[in-house]
């Protein structure tokens, strides 16, 4: 995980400062578990990375995706990095963090639409809870909310709001620590992460 969150922009001189960073992108197609008519995939994050010294066997990771390095930009101008997995396509927001039980490498999830967004995500085959922040197209943070894995079926849907950009999902309760709080805003900086 490569999570750093700092005091000013300044601290943190990185390699992806230098590449061409691109303000989160907005998307128009169902991402990480909606209940929108797509492949019934959703989120199904677990930990956030592997525990240091674990002797216990790495859990279901997210297969298909790359990582690429995200910024949060907090209120008083502090900065928070991240390794966010990227899932940039219909078929990878539809697969989303579907059986994933352990992050790996990664602190998140980001899904990037092409174009604004609205729709709603549901749990279905989500093995542990999940936060939940959304991200207009000029990277501000929009409105997050908990999701607990489904047990019913119908899965219920969760409302998105309205034109989001980017929706980024991490373990249940995991969002302030990355700096996605109310007030933020959220690069996707498409360089990969030293995964």
């Amino acid at each position: 995980m490569l999570t750093a969150c700092a005091s000013s922009t300044a601290d943190h001189a990185d390699p992806a400062a230098t590449a061409s960073t691109s303000v989160v992108a907005a998307s128009g197609e169902v991402s990480d578990g909606e209940a929108t008519g797509e492949a019934s995939g959703d989120a199904v994050a677990s930990t956030s990375g592997s525990a240091t010294g674990s002797t216990e066997a790495p859990g279901v990771r997210p297969e298909g995706f790359d990582t690429t390095l995200a910024r949060a930009t907090l209120p008083d101008g502090s900065v928070c990095e991240m390794c966010v997995w990227l899932a940039d396509t219909a078929p990878q927001r539809s697969q989303g963090l579907m059986f994933v039980t352990d992050l790996g490498p990664a602190d998140a999830m980001a899904f990037r639409y092409p174009e604004p967004h609205t729709g709603s995500f549901w749990m279905k085959n989500t093995v542990l809870p999940l936060s939940i922040a959304f991200f207009a197209p000029d990277g501000a943070f929009m409105e997050a909310f908990d999701m607990v894995p489904c047990e019913s079926d119908p899965c219920p849907s969760y409302p998105t709001p309205a034109g989001f950009s980017v929706a980024v999902e991490v373990p249940q309760g995991g969002l302030a620590e990355l700096g996605l709080v109310d007030g933020s805003t959220l690069e996707i900086l498409d360089f990969p992460c030293d995964a």
